[in-house]
């Protein structure tokens, strides 16, 4: 019996406890976590930083509504854009900065058509699950939001979808649940020139791969590119609910008194939290790391070798290892499971590695080899 709907195909055990990269269920066993919550965890399980400002905060003030000033929006928001002008929205989760983006790309520029990607992932709420280009998150949900157009990701030829009539263009850098298809620098540079060209915004949706997860704090900045609005959620409360909309400075007109808002989003914790995030990763020696491990994990699957492995892919700690047929890819999943190592799965054929930026070189040794164990 169970209280719950089954909308989740869940695991039969409980994670309980954790520090670090390390996690233990319900029955004792322990797990290294190469998921970190689906990329949220980044700083790591059980961080001290972290839970001391979230402590801290609790002993204050929970909660006001976005009725009164909040110091600590501002502040969470100046560390994040700094000098770059851009002006923020707090929320709750990726879904809704994907909204508030959608709304403030209609509304700025008075159009409905929006251009997104095949195998995109943008949310399960109506408008972030239209913008979403899969089929299978589409089923049984129409009719979807109108005006929503898919082009082919990396495709040049799609490039001709963003005309005059677009407001505005909604894409991944790296494409997460798509099977973490890396965007071609050429590419998204080309569709950066075309939204200019045509006056259409351009969104890049950072919910994943936001918050240093590919090596930067924003993987736009690898990209040589600029986007009109970008979008957090997942690495930036490191497991406390909270999510983001960042636009261009001369977008605030559009998002005036009574044009969006939230009960919660920005409250006093959720911004307690991410500042501490943020500021642990402005940390001068913190990216260095990243880069450090990064780059083993990135040699260390290159080699590895099976008959079934077709391909690795991937930026930073955001990895996919994609296999030629789906039985392979849950056996691979099972076997490393059951070893003690936690993977995720992105599209139909991938397993999908993100594990948290405070891994360690020996952590990474380790979880290398149970891969090539289970391979």
């Amino acid at each position: 019996m169970t209280y719950l709907f089954p909308n989740y195909a869940r695991k039969p055990f409980e994670i309980v406890t954790g520090s670090g990269l390390t996690v233990i269920d319900n029955q004792g066993k322990e797990y290294l976590d190469f998921t970190s919550g689906i990329g949220v965890v980044n700083l790591g399980h059980h961080h001290p930083a972290v839970e001391q400002a979230l402590a801290e905060q609790a002993r204050q003030l929970w909660h006001m509504p976005n009725l009164y000033e909040n110091h600590l929006q501002e502040e969470v928001a100046q560390a994040l854009v700094g000098e770059l002008g851009y002006v923020g929205f707090f929320c709750n989760s990726g879904a809704e900065a994907n909204e508030a983006a959608i709304k403030l790309v209609r509304k700025a520029r008075g159009k409905s058509k929006i251009v997104t990607f095949q195998h995109s992932f943008h949310g399960r709420t109506y408008g972030a699950m239209s913008a979403t280009g899969q089929a299978s998150i589409h089923a049984g949900f129409a009719p979807l939001v109108p005006d929503f157009h898919y082009g082919v990701y990396n495709d040049f030829a799609s490039l001709a979808l963003v005309d005059e009539e677009v407001a505005g263009v909604m894409v991944e850098v790296i494409q997460g649940e798509g099977g973490v298809i890396v965007a071609e620098k050429a590419w998204l540079q080309a569709l950066a020139r075309r939204c200019q060209e045509v006056g259409a915004l351009l969104v890049i949706d950072e919910v994943q791969t936001g918050m240093g997860r590919t090596g930067s704090l924003f993987a736009f900045q690898q990209f040589g590119i600029e986007p009109d609005i970008f979008t957090l959620a997942k690495g930036l409360g490191n497991g406390f609910p909270v999510g983001a909309m960042f636009g261009k400075g001369e977008l605030a007109a559009s998002f005036g008194p009574g044009s969006h808002g939230s009960t919660f989003g920005g409250n006093k914790l959720a911004m307690a939290v991410a500042l501490a995030v943020v500021k642990t990763m402005q940390a001068p020696d913190f990216f260095p790391q990243v880069a450090q491990v990064s780059q083993q994990l990135a040699k260390g699957l290159q080699k590895l070798k099976a008959p079934k492995l077709c391909e690795v892919r991937g930026r930073g700690l955001m990895w996919g290892l994609e296999f030629s047929d789906q039985e392979e890819l849950l056996r691979i999943m099972a076997a490393a499971e059951a070893k003690g190592l936690l993977t995720l799965r992105a599209g139909e054929k991938v397993l999908r590695l993100l594990p948290a930026l405070t891994i360690t070189p020996a952590e990474v040794t380790q979880g290398l080899s149970i891969l090539a164990e289970v391979l």
